[in-house]
């Protein structure tokens, strides 16, 4: 029997205020910037994504702080996360975007930081931002020597695994190794289960799940390979690590590892299979753990490292996956980098992780994550075995389109790793 975990988001370590308080508190409506008001109320407007119907944490946040500031209303705007970046950049390019946005480090997607700062669609950030970007990832937030965007999360990404199916499925122990991997896959698939859930039908599912099993073939013992692409020292067709990341996703699908119809499936194939037991994991980022056990509360989800080849060493991808820009155009600027400012400050890094399971963006080092779901990757994140999204160090969203249609296309035997990989150099160079 696996130890008992508890989620992240239950746990009493983090110091929040009680969400009835947060919750009672309404939004204001009305779009764009909120003008100040006769009786002095000032206020702002702030988009992000959201992919369901449930309170996002942003929301959460913003509540909270107009609880302690009433003379602030901030007008929210969530956006559905598939249209999310399209629709951001229409309305930074119409100048009718939000004061606050949310955005995401690097340059690899269509949300992406240093893409919108170089075209001027950002404003630059303060101390209080700087203080939170990870040392040695202060290129994914720069342009030209300016900040734009402020982390507020750290996301493990590696495989979300339901140890009570697991259990039920007499797997006592999650695999080492690949290889052992797949011939669990072969005697699931016999009993009606499979290992792996997979929305093969989108893009941005089956590309995570090649970067997160990249953790392992080519960052691990390369932590500095996309350094070495962009300098031009090595390409994704010349990859041995990358060739092998590919080969290990059909090889997945090959060993009846994923979900019959995996190809054709959407994101409902993971949050169904998992919450009912009928797939023990699949490859979405961790606090997505925390949501699935809200509608499977009898199971148990833990965050695993997909397991390397024989011999290699385990590594996860781990970082800030989300960060909040201020718009250039916004006539509230004030005010939003007041808001920005009060998200940095620890108990409200605390609360996001909370509400949403990721870990703290601040303050990482002084969490116990031994009785937690994080705990089976403890190890990896203090010793720093991990790498930050690779789609995040890479040039432009093409790169990432390149990855994710070729793996759909690996699914459907519409394309070879050889055109996958050419295809992604060739995004590369532009």
């Amino acid at each position: 029997m696996a130890p008992h975990r508890v989620p992240l988001a239950r746990r009493s370590l983090l110091v929040v205020p009680a969400l009835g308080t947060l919750l009672a508190t309404s939004a204001c409506g009305g779009g764009g910037g909120a003008e100040a008001s006769a009786g002095g109320s000032t206020g702002f407007s702030f988009t992000y994504a959201t992919s369901n119907n449930m309170e996002s944490p942003y929301e959460t946040l913003a509540k909270a702080y107009m609880e302690e500031n009433p003379e602030i209303s901030i007008d929210l705007q969530p956006q559905p996360n598939d249209r999310y970046g399209e629709t951001l950049r229409t309305q930074l390019q119409a100048g009718n975007a939000p004061d606050v946005v949310q955005t995401v480090p690097g340059a690899g997607q269509d949300r992406s930081v240093l893409p919108l700062a170089e075209a001027g669609f950002l404003e630059p950030l303060g101390e209080s931002a700087a203080s939170l970007v990870p040392s040695g990832e202060e290129a994914l937030y720069t342009h030209e020597g300016e900040l734009y965007a402020q982390p507020v999360d750290f996301t493990v990404t590696g495989f979300v695994y339901n140890s009570t199916a697991a259990e039920d499925a007499g797997v006592d122990e999650f695999p080492d190794a690949s290889q052992e991997l797949e011939e669990l896959c072969g005697r699931l698939t016999g009993e009606g289960r499979s290992v792996v859930a997979m929305a093969g039908a989108a893009p941005p599912n089956a590309g995570l799940t090649a970067m997160a099993v990249s953790a392992t073939r080519v960052y691990a013992d390369e932590p500095d390979w996309n350094e070495k692409r962009a300098d031009g020292k090595v390409s994704f067709a010349d990859s041995e690590g990358w060739r092998e990341t590919l080969e290990t996703v059909i090889d997945l699908q090959d060993s009846g590892c994923l979900q019959p119809g995996a190809e054709g499936a959407g994101f409902d194939a993971i949050t169904n299979g998992l919450a009912q037991g009928t797939s023990l994991g699949a490859f979405i980022p961790g606090g997505a753990a925390t949501e699935i056990q809200r509608t499977a509360p009898e199971s148990e989800f833990v965050i695993e490292a997909f397991p390397p080849a024989t011999g290699g060493d385990a590594r996860i991808l781990a970082g800030p996956n989300y960060s909040l820009s201020v718009n250039a155009g916004s006539q509230q600027k004030e005010a939003a980098q007041a808001f920005l400012d009060w998200v940095a400050e620890p108990e409200q890094a605390q609360l996001f992780a909370e509400l949403s399971g990721v870990l703290p963006v601040t303050g990482l080092e002084d969490v116990d994550l031994s009785a937690t779901e994080y705990a089976p990757v403890a190890d990896l994140l203090e010793n720093g075995s991990y790498s930050a999204l690779p789609n995040s160090a890479w040039p432009n969203q093409s790169v990432y389109d390149a990855l994710s249609t070729g793996v759909q296309g690996l699914l459907t035997d519409q394309r070879t790793v050889e055109d996958v990989l050419t295809a992604m150099d060739e995004a590369w160079e532009g």
